[in-house]
């Protein structure tokens, strides 16, 4: 599927960006890859992002686990590894919480996933950074609620920031999950429908 910007709009110094398509096409920076705990690699876009690697990155993955998480990272951490074979110089990471209800701190451990990647990315003067909906799909995080929280954090992070220019993409690989983001830029007054 080939990635499509929807629109991009500016926030504080920096860009706020909503794309369709596959996230490992996309040619930001970094992309953030909604990982397992393992870092081995699992379905949806964690798979398809390993796949699209190559088997360099499982190997930066397999020291970054024994030498650090030999448990595992836990759920709202960021690592970091080289992109390889992907277009992107870079591939963030994290993983976020398998939705339980809501009772289980849910929202903010997906939102320290977000915040974590972001500063990761900080730290080493990575300014364009692509997401993909964290959560949202095997682990069952209800779509609206955790877009919410990814766009709080993005938010927040960029206010901070404001200094810099950022570029913080949000990918999204079907039509009703863009356009349900869409909806949620909207109500929270970012685009007006005009830009």
């Amino acid at each position: 599927m080939i990635m499509r910007r929807i629109l991009s709009i500016p926030y504080e110094n920096s860009q706020i960006a909503l794309e369709m398509g596959d996230i490992t096409e996309s040619d930001a920076e970094a992309i953030v890859n909604a990982a397992n705990s393992s870092l081995m690699g699992g379905g949806g876009v964690d798979g398809a992002i390993h796949a699209a690697a190559g088997p360099e990155m499982d190997e930066e993955l397999t020291s970054i686990r024994r030498e650090r998480y030999a448990g595992g990272l836990p759920a709202g951490q960021a690592v970091m590894t080289r992109g390889y074979r992907l277009r992107s110089k870079y591939v963030i990471h994290t993983v976020g919480p398998i939705w339980r209800g809501g009772h289980d701190n849910e929202d903010e451990t997906l939102a320290n996933a977000y915040r974590n990647s972001l500063e990761l990315s900080a730290e080493n003067g990575i300014h364009d950074v692509a997401f993909p909906a964290i959560s949202t799909g095997v682990y069952g995080f209800p779509f609206d609620r955790a877009e919410r929280i990814a766009l709080e954090t993005v938010l927040s992070f960029l206010r901070e920031k404001k200094k810099e220019r950022y570029v913080i993409r949000f990918v999204f690989y079907t039509e009703k999950n863009t356009q349900e983001f869409l909806r949620i830029l909207k109500e929270y007054g970012i685009y007006k429908g005009n830009e």
